[in-house]
């Protein structure tokens, strides 16, 4: 990995995303090491030199939740207009015919797409491994991306013959899920300052495995010092399944299995009300806000001001790519804020807060204290736009991202190393990963 020392010179605008969401005019960052060691301006190096002059540079942007191996079928006939559950129905039988091929490819895509919009760090909620699938495809793909990555070993365990969703051939024993849970997680984890692969624990939803078997995750994942994901109250079949099944709404069914504390987050949350808000914010219960995903499916309109408000931690999430079709984190975030604005009013959420809460907020959401700012100590996951073209042409503020920006980074570094330069990957071959994903693709149409 690239350690050598860099300046980034001239910056017009650095968003540092520190506590007092301070932005500095016309400064340099040096990099050392995959940390940020000095910003100021007038700086010098021996190293390389990144100009910076035209640009607005933020910290790498986080994405909380995704299905990354969705990215092999995205728009789907069948699929494209239903709801939920439905969706899943129709998906299911393809998913089935993954393997690690399948895997592998639609990971490498997906963060290379995720990267090209600026996303130096992303979590993934693998949950079903057909044909010898294995959480390891993911991370090795990652790996060759380059991108910091806390890929969650998710898991079924209800399959349609016990009143399940998903088909019986996709789900798999408790006892074998929980025995492989700890196979990655000591095989991959890295708790360490810096870290490019943090494993989390994440049965997929409350109505896809046991009661039991969330239960033991959680006992698991604190033994094991990891992080908790699943999906929760994304939708009214949602919450009516709760209702049914467990005689409670989706967040008293999460306390009482141990799924709230600052170790757990949650994808989606579109129908948490009042009561289950105060226990996330009391409890630090982290929520991926996913606003594409939530449109696409119809599920609703996340209360994500009420929870900002209570001080929920609150990321972002692009969800996966069969269910959002598009994995850009800067599109993401001016979603989130046009939605926010469509259910409280034009000045309930600014283009700042945002694009605040798509780094800082997720590094928060995803543990990561020392990413999402850019200040001396962090790492270095820093993400330059350029300003200076069509897309901010006319604006008045440059910084205001999110409503007159670019949606495509310039250059993003990861741990202090170029992933993404002149708006081009340098990790991977991309026309090559890109025409082996058309193949898998061709061959799942067929």
């Amino acid at each position: 990995m690239q350690k050598q020392e860099i300046l980034i010179k001239h910056a017009d605008v650095v968003l540092t995303m520190d506590d007092s969401g301070t932005e500095l005019h016309g400064v340099d960052i040096r990099v050392q090491g995959g940390q940020i060691v000095e910003v100021g301006q007038g700086l010098e190096t021996t190293g390389e030199v990144v100009l910076a002059k035209g640009c607005v540079v933020t910290p790498g942007l986080v994405n909380t939740h995704h299905h990354l191996f969705q990215t092999l079928t995205r728009a789907v006939p069948g699929a494209q207009d239903a709801l939920l559950f439905g969706w899943l129905q129709r998906l299911y039988p393809i998913w089935s015919r993954f393997g690690p091929d399948e895997m592998f490819s639609s990971t490498q895509i997906g963060l290379a797409e995720l990267a090209l919009s600026g996303c130096s760090l992303s979590s993934d909620h693998l949950y079903l491994f057909p044909n010898g699938a294995r959480l390891d495809d993911t991370i090795e793909a990652a790996a060759e991306v380059g991108l910091r990555f806390h890929p969650t070993r998710g898991a079924m365990s209800i399959g349609e013959s016990a009143g399940g969703l998903p088909p019986d051939a996709l789900v798999e024993g408790e006892a074998a899920i929980l025995e492989d849970s700890i196979r990655v997680v000591d095989a991959y984890h890295d708790p360490t300052v810096g870290s490019m692969c943090r494993v989390g624990i994440a049965p997929c939803s409350p109505f896809s495995v046991s009661r039991e078997l969330m239960r033991d995750a959680a006992l698991l994942a604190r033994d094991k010092g990891v992080m908790l994901h699943t999906h929760l109250a994304e939708n009214d079949e949602d919450i009516a399944y709760s209702l049914e099944k467990f005689g409670c709404r989706p967040g008293q069914y999460a306390e009482e299995l141990g799924w709230t504390g600052s170790d757990v987050w949650h994808a989606h949350c579109v129908k948490l009300d009042g009561q289950e808000i105060d226990l996330f914010a009391k409890t630090k219960t982290g929520v991926a806000h996913c606003p594409c995903s939530n449109c696409r499916l119809g599920s609703g309109i996340a209360p994500v001001r009420q929870m900002r408000d209570a001080g929920v931690p609150v990321g972002l999430g692009v969800d996966g790519s069969a269910s959002n079709d598009i994995a850009n984190l800067m599109g993401e975030a001016r979603q989130a804020m046009l939605l926010q604005r469509v259910q409280n009013g034009a000045n309930a959420m600014s283009a700042r807060e945002a694009l605040r809460i798509a780094t800082r907020g997720g590094a928060e959401v995803l543990g990561r204290d020392d990413c999402g700012q850019i200040t001396v100590g962090k790492r270095a996951d820093i993400a330059i736009w350029d300003v200076s073209g069509l897309e901010s042409a006319g604006s008045w503020d440059p910084a205001a991202l999110v409503l007159a920006g670019p949606q495509k980074v310039r250059t993003l570094f990861v741990e202090g190393r170029e992933i993404v330069r002149d708006f081009h990957l340098t990790s991977i071959n991309l026309s090559l990963a890109i025409e082996r994903q058309n193949s898998l693709a061709g061959a799942l149409v067929e």
